[in-house]
């Protein structure tokens, strides 16, 4: 029986950085979390255990460290510097693929004004993913964890039934989600932070004013709104998990529950995902995400 070695990488996972940038006028926080995988002509590492054209780990960490003195800028912009050094100065290396997450810090506000050196932790992780190949850069930004809820304005009903169904037909219920967003640029470059926000935004605009009739019609008008709002946008994949909410049964107490008392689940529980595809935009495939 023949065998032969598949696909491979490896990299160093989960590399923390925060870097503080101390201006007079107040201090910034970038808070990352950077993960870099390195993929090429690594054949004799595995066959033979020959590691000449292996760039350790603990190298690529101390890289990302390295590089974080001279500034992060956007994490689109850090990843893209890495991926490319990564690949343009080890011999053995024909793809790297950096994957980022930034934690958002915010300065709190004292008596109307922005502290000078102190922050409190905000909502949502901003995402960038950077695959470069020596010759092309893909650059997906995102977001995850960002958490929404309509309290009402939401219904889903005329659902397909069989002999197990017992779920009951709902016109007006809470909506409620975690939204995970990725979107690919057609170019590696652009504004990045301008990019992000507006995407940010487009996301939430089209949550909170989409009358929803099943959360899959809301993940499209969603991705619809990204795109239609940044023409470079090539397609964005959406993963919302249902955090669904239950009204609670009052009646055992005698009292009536006038959709105001709900019972938040965490599992288990519904789990929508699709992407949005602009026509005509390249596709690189599966291997950028």
């Amino acid at each position: 029986m023949d065998l032969r070695l598949g696909d491979n990488q490896y990299g160093k996972a989960e590399v923390r950085l925060v870097r503080v940038d101390r201006a007079e006028a107040g201090h910034t926080v970038t808070d990352l979390n950077v993960s870099t995988a390195l993929a090429g002509d690594l054949d004799a590492t595995h066959l033979t255990g020959d590691n000449s054209g292996v760039l350790p780990t603990d190298t690529q960490k101390n890289t990302v460290y390295a590089f974080a003195r001279d500034g992060v800028g956007e994490p689109e912009e850090f990843g893209l510097r890495l991926a490319r050094h990564f690949v343009d100065t080890t011999p053995t290396i024909t793809r790297a693929r950096v994957h980022l997450e930034r934690y958002r810090w915010e300065r709190i506000t004292v008596d109307g004004q922005p502290a000078h050196h102190s922050f409190a932790r905000a909502a949502g992780v901003r995402t960038a993913t950077v695959t470069y190949d020596g010759t092309t850069a893909w650059v997906v930004s995102g977001l995850t964890d960002l958490t929404v809820m309509n309290t009402t304005g939401s219904e889903f009903h005329g659902f397909h039934r069989d002999r197990f169904t017992t779920l009951p037909e709902a016109t007006d219920r809470i909506l409620a989600t975690a939204v995970t967003a990725r979107w690919r640029h057609a170019t590696d470059t652009a504004n990045w932070a301008e990019s992000f926000g507006l995407a940010r935004g487009a996301l939430l605009e089209a949550f909170a004013d989409t009358h929803s009739r099943s959360l899959q019609q809301t993940l499209h008008a969603m991705g619809e709104r990204v795109l239609r709002g940044q023409p470079d946008l090539a397609q964005i994949r959406l993963s919302l998990p249902n955090k669904h909410h239950f009204l609670v049964d009052l009646s055992p107490f005698d009292l009536d529950n006038p959709g105001e008392v709900f019972f938040a689940a965490d599992r288990p529980y519904g789990l929508i995902e699709g992407e949005v595809i602009r026509d005509g935009a390249p596709d690189p495939g599966l291997a950028w995400w």
